[in-house]
């Protein structure tokens, strides 16, 4: 083929495109692993009622300390408790019990801050990095039974949606109870699966005859 000639008669050369190459696909924000994840709770009940404690405890004894600094009896209530912690033996019911109830206390306040709480929310797969998902149990489990009352042969159904167990029992009027579990076996499955869940929970389904009236 011929190069195109200018009106000099120069041979030009044409511009060549060279083919892009293909963009590298972009790595994963480090925060779309998290998308799975449990949701923590504030605990705002537990925080606010131990901040109120501490700070009721705290003014009291700040308060009877300065008391004693400007040369005034210390309270009676703590002139006692010192008087009781010094006659009373470590072996003594009401030290045990104070010291029970003070180490489950504390054993429950670690429980809280370990612990993300939010147990009626089930994560969802994140399609985002920035976005972060989830179903509210009662949810998921209104979708698993409406499912199953669409299978022939369901005359009721309930079900039941835990963290990692969902329980579907269903009544079945005619067909073979076998055939029904089939069947509700595979359409759960599926709507498990629709459901979009980061760790979609382990499926149980138990089939039964109506009971005898009277």
């Amino acid at each position: 083929m011929s190069e195109p000639h200018g009106s000099d008669g120069t041979t030009r050369r044409m511009p060549v495109l060279e083919k892009a190459e293909p963009a590298a696909s972009p790595e994963p924000a480090p925060h779309a692993e998290r998308a799975g994840r449990r949701f923590w709770s504030a605990r705002r009940v537990p925080a606010g009622i131990v901040a109120v404690l501490l700070l009721g405890v705290s003014g009291l004894f700040l308060y009877d300390i300065a008391a004693v600094r400007a040369d005034r009896p210390a309270m009676r209530w703590r002139r006692e408790l010192a008087r009781q912690l010094a006659e009373r033996p470590l072996d003594d019911p009401w030290v045990l019990t104070g010291a029970g109830v003070a180490a489950a206390l504390g054993l429950w306040l670690v429980v809280l801050a370990v612990t993300p709480g939010l147990r009626a929310l089930l994560p969802m797969r994140g399609t985002r990095p920035d976005v972060r998902a989830a179903l509210h149990r009662p949810a998921a489990a209104t979708v698993l039974r409406d499912r199953a009352m669409e299978v022939a042969g369901v005359q009721s159904a309930r079900a039941k949606v835990r963290r990692r167990k969902a329980t579907v029992r269903a009544v079945s009027h005619f067909r073979e109870l076998e055939d029904v579990r089939a069947d509700l076996d595979a359409v759960l499955a599926d709507a498990l699966a629709g459901l979009g869940l980061a760790h979609p929970p382990a499926l149980s389904v138990r089939v039964r005859r109506p009971g005898r009236k009277g």
